[in-house]
């Protein structure tokens, strides 16, 4: 017996009776005009189809709300239109026990069509079971650079022993080979013409560096395997990083040459000691076009090595995926971190520890194929938008992978497992189509999933004369009126105008129809009724009476009356809420006024005006010196000068009093301010009761400081500009002077240090001839 049957069992019951288990949910509408708009508002509305359902007014969205609601309500069970999800299974093949020489079967069902109520999930189960003698192809993918020297010679007897491992696993394998090294240009490749054509040092005998190149496909002969294989020479590249992912790329979607199998667990295993390139490396070597994931083999060889970027780590991902193919990553120990990163980001992956040599690569092997296929994952392709799957798998090592994966882990040969998949639409779709498998394994379920988006409605045809008055038709329940005609019953007639402009006449200050409160009827709101059942009111519904501020949990404090959102106190109460007993003995003053006239009194406090503080409003926070901001109102009233003595009375009449009053003074401060004309005024400010009021008393005259003596300041004036001049002048000369002195020294230094002054000058003859005058006695 099958230990899942009960959950299989309970997950379909939930499916077809998704609310039998759970309490019903709330119908969270906005607007709702018709039954379409309804059961789109939420996936638990449901919409009362009833003729005379609605009171005269009322709006028809009072149609739509909860199965159970609508029928506390009076509305009758089969008058209620409330789609809910169903599933159909199209195709249902049982799973295979053993593998045989047809289609197997490992997934079941195969097709199923869902309707779905947007927001409500619906739940069915899938099973699968591995299949005993499933066939398996393996790729063998080896990196052909020098460092994997003594590898290729492991590996050239290898196929005998990889053939006697996977016959643990099944009858039917296959086994290919393919090499890599780097892309032939700089700076991956030496390019010089000699080092391409033995690219390795010493005698060794290696062949020319290449991309990929395909060398068996896979065949179920292991002779073919040794002899293509034995004939395969090492080659070498200049950097570390090698063209993997290139050569996985190829391997992925070049399926025809490569001989991969539509029945068959696909393994890729890729044996390097070091690390890959990946998509943008190609630009070092001005490769810029990026990888298209086409099949580029010709005579086995990949010929747009040099002309095409690497893929990207996501590009293989997918087409590995697509392909079903499980990569083994059989790696050297200073390259695992890597590859195990490498895992992670490609689904249903394993990586082996390889030795230096690769002398345990078949044992690698075959660990890694019992990990993988005992790991049974589920996920789904190109689903809808607005669409959620989950998975949860029904078996003894069930574990979660992300959102949209399930996972059942040691799953045994021939052992049954099921997963149940909920599936959720949260907006209307119509006949979309994805897939659901298990990673790495060929069978698929296809989901084609529609939504109940529109009402199935029947509509009684015989009453349509009566109940829209002859000038419409019954849909849902609802009038749809002819043109010329509008209202709940089709009672309004609107001749040449049109229904929007009638409606324009029922909006409020909100913009919306009668606040949303009411129905505009023949260009008039009438309003609707609260859950209370009292009515709105005004001219476009938007008063009720329910919605005012409440105290100690009762509307206006129970002291007052609700009107249009605002209380009404009754006598005797005030306060926003009615929650004060009216009383001023909080808000007097010792001298027993109230706030000193700056507030006024509400629920027994001061409350003050501008900023004036409490208790009662005596101080003022912030307020400016009131002798600065008083003493032009003082000069025009005392000495009739000043900016305000033109309209002396106007500006100053309320806030300065110039002659003595009958009012108590609250404060008094002595002030001594400057005029317009720099005297001293000295005059004392009363406070009084009130807001800005002050009594203001003259002490005495003005004190106006001596005007200065002109003559004085001009004679000063220009004695002072005489004597800077003549300093200036003694400065200019002394500077001058300074500065020809040291030019004179410098030359008297110069010339004692010439020697040319002491010799003959070579170029002075003397004279030849002497004339002597004959009148000159030598007496002077």
């Amino acid at each position: 017996m099958n230990h899942y049957l009960p959950f299989v069992l309970l997950s379909i019951f939930l499916s077809v009776v998704p609310n039998a288990w759970c309490q019903e949910d709330v119908c969270s509408k906005s607007k709702v005009n018709s039954c379409n708009d309804c059961i789109t508002s939420g996936p638990y509305c449901a919409w009362c189809q009833q003729l005379n359902f609605t009171k005269a007014g009322e709006q028809e969205s009072a149609r739509c709300d909860t199965q159970a609601n609508l029928m506390g309500r009076g509305c009758k069970k089969e008058e209620i239109i409330n789609p809910l999800s169903s599933q159909q299974v199209d195709k249902n093949e049982p799973l295979s026990t053993s593998f045989n020489m047809e289609e197997p079967v490992q997934l079941s069902p195969q097709k199923i069509s869902l309707r779905l109520r947007p927001g409500l999930s619906t739940t069915f189960s899938v099973s699968f079971k591995r299949i005993q003698g499933y066939p398996v192809d393996l790729y063998y993918l080896m990196d052909l650079s020098f460092s994997m020297r003594d590898d290729l010679q492991n590996v050239k007897g290898l196929g005998e022993d990889l053939f006697k491992s996977l016959e643990k696993f099944t009858e039917h394998a296959q086994i290919g080979f393919g090499a890599f090294v780097d892309k032939t240009v700089l700076p991956y490749t030496n390019t010089n013409k000699k080092k391409l054509l033995k690219p390795c040092e010493g005698n060794v005998q290696c062949q020319s560096p290449f991309g990929y190149r395909h060398v068996l496909s896979l065949t179920p002969r292991i002779d073919e395997f040794k002899d293509k294989v034995t004939g395969q020479l090492i080659s070498g590249n200049l950097d570390s990083p090698e063209g993997s992912l290139d050569a996985m790329m190829q391997a992925a979607v070049c399926g025809d040459k490569i001989g991969w199998r539509n029945s068959s667990t696909r393994l890729l295993v890729l044996a390097t000691d070091d690390g890959f390139h990946m998509a943008g490396d190609g630009k070092l070597a001005g490769i810029l076009e990026p990888n298209d994931e086409q099949c580029h083999m010709y005579k086995s060889i990949y010929t747009k090595s040099n002309e095409m970027d690497y893929p990207s780590v996501g590009q293989i991902a997918r087409q590995l995926e697509k392909e079903n193919i499980q990569p083994i990553f059989a790696v050297t120990e200073n390259m695992v971190n890597m590859y195990k990163n490498l895992s992670k980001m490609i689904p249903k992956s394993e990586v082996g520890l390889l030795s230096n040599d690769s002398n345990n690569v078949v044992q690698l092997i075959e660990t890694a194929y019992n990990k993988l296929s005992s790991k049974v994952t589920l996920t789904h392709e190109n689903l809808p938008e607005n669409v959620r799957v989950v998975y949860t798998p029904r078996c003894k090592h069930a574990k979660q992978e992300g959102e949209n994966k399930g996972v059942c882990d040691n799953v045994l040969v021939g052992q049954e497992i099921s997963f149940d998949i909920t599936i959720t639409a949260d907006s209307c779709i119509e006949n979309k189509t994805f897939s659901i498998r298990p990673l790495g394994i060929k069978d698929t379920l296809t989901v084609t999933l529609s939504t109940s988006c529109e009402c199935q409605c029947k509509d009684p045809r015989e009453s349509n004369q009566q109940y829209c008055n002859a000038r419409g038709t019954i849909e849902c329940g609802i009038c749809s009126c002819n043109q010329g005609s509008v209202g709940q019953f089709c009672e309004c007639s609107i001749g040449n105008k049109d229904e929007h402009s009638i409606k324009e006449s029922c909006k409020g200050p909100s913009g919306s129809e009668c606040e949303g409160r009411g129905d505009c009827v023949c260009g008039r709101c009438q309003c609707h009724t609260t859950a209370s059942g009292s009515s709105y009111h005004g001219d476009f519904c938007q008063c009720d009476d329910e919605h005012c501020e409440k105290f100690q949990n009762k509307l206006c404090g129970g002291n007052g009356k609700c009107n249009c959102g605002k209380c009404e106190c009754y006598p005797g109460f005030e306060g926003s809420a009615c929650q004060c007993t009216k009383s001023e003995e909080g808000c007097r003053t010792p001298n027993n006024t109230i706030c000193y006239g700056r507030g006024d009194c509400k629920c027994n406090r001061c409350e003050c005006k501008n900023t004036y503080q409490r208790p009662h409003c005596q101080k003022c926070l912030g307020c400016p010196d009131p002798c600065q901001v008083k003493s032009n109102c003082i000069e025009c009233l005392g000495f009739q000068s000043g900016p305000f003595n033109k309209n002396c009375s106007a500006a100053c009449r309320e806030s300065v009093l110039h002659e003595m009053v009958d009012q108590f003074t609250i404060a008094s401060k002595l002030c001594k301010q400057r005029d317009t004309n720099g005297c001293w005024m000295k005059f004392k400010l009363d406070q009084l009761f009130g807001e800005d009021k002050f009594m203001a008393e003259i002490l005495k005259e003005r004190e106006c400081p001596e005007p200065p003596s002109v003559a004085a300041i001009i004679g000063g004036s220009i004695a002072s500009v005489a004597l800077i001049g003549i300093l200036l002048l003694l400065l200019i000369k002394l500077l001058i002077y300074m500065k020809d002195l040291k030019e004179f020294r410098k030359f008297e230094n110069e010339k004692k240090k010439s020697k040319w002054a002491e010799a003959d000058n070579p170029l002075f003859q003397n004279a030849t001839t002497t004339v002597t005058n004959p009148t000159f006695t030598g007496e002077k």
